[in-house]
């Protein structure tokens, strides 16, 4: 099992709490930094990825609510926070579909009941993000509620990368598990059992391998989505 690396919510704290209203894209950039060291330091399982998100959230509510710099636009640098979180689930989305494949390839068939927990965890991702900031919403003083409001509003209207590519991801392993039964490729016992052991914890170093080049300084954010402010 992957072991929790320590993240630095005093760090994000800070970030958010001196944040100008030129800083978003720095903001976000922390909060993807922040979120995906969070997540390659645990098992890929749902209750791990709100636990992880929960903390990033309240480490920005908690520096937004102390920012006093002039003219800031608070509901910018949450709505710079939650894309940050996407973008790091989409790392997530990305090393559960290698993870998958891997066992896809061997025969474990979709119907596997391991299978299915981790497509439905798969599938839960954008959901999980709904709740986390829903759950700020309601968790916020009078000073961000209304912003965290609107940042909620905005999301379940527009859907997130995470949402979209989950999706995508859980169409193409349906398909390919279509032509391995005309194929008549059975699943391995042997196959499914090695998933079992080991999915969450594989999908988890998987995300690490991702990660290097961002240790090194040489990975950027995933390309943002457009939505309006």
């Amino acid at each position: 099992m992957a072991t929790k690396l320590p993240i630095d919510h005093e760090a994000l704290i800070q970030t958010f709490a001196e944040a100008g209203a030129k800083q978003g894209e720095q903001a976000r950039k922390a909060v993807f930094d922040a979120t995906l060291k969070a997540l390659q330091g645990r098992e890929l399982t749902l209750q791990n990825i709100r636990s992880s998100l929960k903390g990033i959230a309240q480490a920005v509510s908690t520096g937004a609510a102390k920012n006093a710099v002039p003219d800031v636009d608070v509901e910018s640098l949450l709505n710079d926070a939650v894309h940050g979180m996407d973008d790091a689930l989409l790392k997530a989305v990305e090393a559960n579909r290698v993870a998958l494949q891997q066992f896809v390839d061997q025969g474990v068939s979709l119907q596997d009941a391991n299978m299915k927990k981790a497509v439905d965890t798969l599938e839960k991702m954008e959901d999980t993000l709904f709740k986390v900031v829903s759950q700020s919403v309601g968790g916020a003083g009078e000073q961000l509620a209304a912003p965290w409001a609107q940042v909620l509003g905005k999301l379940q209207a527009g859907g997130t990368n995470t949402g979209s590519q989950a999706a995508q991801t859980v169409e193409q392993l349906a398909a390919q598990m279509q032509s391995a039964l005309r194929d008549s490729r059975a699943a391995g016992v042997k196959a499914a059992q090695a998933f079992a052991q080991s999915y969450a914890a594989l999908a988890s170093g998987v995300l690490i391998g991702m990660s290097d080049a961002l240790k090194q300084g040489a990975a950027s954010a995933p390309a943002k989505k457009a939505r309006p402010r």
